[in-house]
C-alpha cells in the first residue's frame, strides 16, 4: 500500500474524531437573578432540575457561595446536588479547610468577579462554562470547565448521569486557590 492509500484510509477516522471533538465542545452561560440563601429558594431555581451537566455545575457554585454564611445550608444544598451519594465526613472537612481563609473563591466564577472588585460581581449573576473533546471520555460522566476571574486556568466539576436522567455532582475541583482580592493585598 502506497502513501496515498494510507492517507486515504486514515482520513475517515481523522474526520470522525474531528467531528466528535467539535460536537463535545459546548459553551454555556447560566444566569441567576440572585443567590438564594434558603434551601427552598435553591430547589425552586429552574436549574435545580439538574437536567444538564451545566445546570449542576452552576448550582454547585451557588451552593458553595452560601458556605461562608451558613455551612449547614451549603452542605444541604451540596447533598441535594449529589443525589444518592451525600458528602462524606472527609469531604465536609475539606470544605471547612478550604473556606478557612478563602471565602471569595466560589464568587470568582461569576462573570465580572475579579480581584480588583473583591470578587463582588453585579446582578444578575452569570457563570460561563464549557466542555471540550475530553469532557465525555467516560460514559455517563461529564467534566464541565468553569472560568474564574482570579485564575489563569479553568477549574472543573464532574457530573454523573443517573438512571433518573439527572446529572448529579460527582466531584468538584473549583475550590482551588486563586489570586486574593485587592483589598487584602498590602502592596496594591
Amino acid at each position: 500500500m502506497g502513501l496515498f492509500d494510507k492517507l486515504k484510509n486514515a482520513a475517515p477516522g481523522a474526520i470522525t474524531n474531528a467531528v466528535k471533538s467539535v460536537a463535545a465542545s459546548k459553551n454555556e452561560t447560566i444566569t441567576f437573578p440572585q443567590v438564594p440563601d434558603t434551601y427552598e429558594g435553591f430547589i425552586a431555581l429552574p436549574q435545580a432540575g439538574l437536567a444538564t451537566e451545566f445546570e449542576t455545575a452552576a448550582m454547585t457554585v451557588i451552593a458553595l457561595c452560601n458556605y461562608p454564611d451558613n455551612k449547614d445550608l451549603a452542605i444541604q444544598m451540596l447533598n441535594y446536588l449529589r443525589g444518592p451519594r451525600p458528602l462524606s465526613n472527609q469531604e465536609i472537612s475539606f470544605l471547612r479547610d478550604r473556606f478557612s481563609d478563602q471565602d471569595y473563591v466560589p464568587r470568582s466564577y461569576f462573570v465580572g468577579a475579579t480581584p480588583a472588585n473583591d470578587y463582588l460581581p453585579s446582578e444578575p449573576y452569570s457563570i460561563k462554562m464549557f466542555t471540550n473533546q475530553y469532557s465525555y471520555d467516560n460514559e455517563g460522566y461529564a467534566k464541565v470547565w468553569l472560568r474564574s476571574g482570579g485564575a489563569d486556568s479553568e477549574r472543573y466539576c464532574v457530573m454523573r448521569k443517573a438512571k433518573d436522567g439527572k446529572w448529579y455532582l460527582w466531584e468538584q475541583g473549583i475550590l482551588v486557590g486563586i489570586r486574593p482580592p485587592e483589598s487584602t493585598n498590602p502592596w496594591a
